[in-house]
């Protein structure tokens, strides 16, 4: 007898769609209440558990990454595709560095340590150039 998948399809949410795309239009790297202040004009009856809501169905489908900056709240981008970031300890902007660095890395660990690695991050930090001009640190 063959099982079916108690897991409901997702109903279109034009919300969620509005949502993706703020996020595929911006290299900001957004809170979710940045977000949620950009919606909210187009969505009166909004919610930000609605907008947390659609980023944790879009990051299940993985189309949007959660990005834990060290900072209070966590920022959302929906580039998904291999990159690292430069985070201004100063002003807290995410920057994406696109150059892959070490291609190499994950089956160098994947064989050193006996892991199945099915990805990484690897996050720089540091002082943006616009920071380091207001405090006349050109270098």
């Amino acid at each position: 007898m063959q099982q079916q998948s108690r897991a409901k399809p997702l109903r279109y949410s034009r919300q969620r769609e509005r949502l993706l795309y703020l996020l595929q239009s911006t290299d900001t790297h957004p809170t979710a209440g940045w977000l949620y202040d950009m919606l909210k004009p187009e969505f009166p009856n909004l919610s930000l558990g609605t907008v947390y809501r659609n980023l944790s169905v879009l990051i299940e489908q993985g189309l949007v990454k959660k990005i834990d900056s060290g900072s209070t709240f966590d920022r959302y981008e929906a580039k998904t595709t291999p990159h690292y970031h430069l985070i201004c300890h100063e002003c807290g902007t995410i920057i994406d560095f696109e150059e892959q660095l070490f291609p190499e890395i994950d089956a160098l660990v994947s064989k050193a340590a006996d892991f199945a690695v099915e990805g990484h991050r690897i996050d720089f930090f540091g002082t943006c150039s616009a920071c380091r001009t207001r405090n006349g640190k050109n270098s």
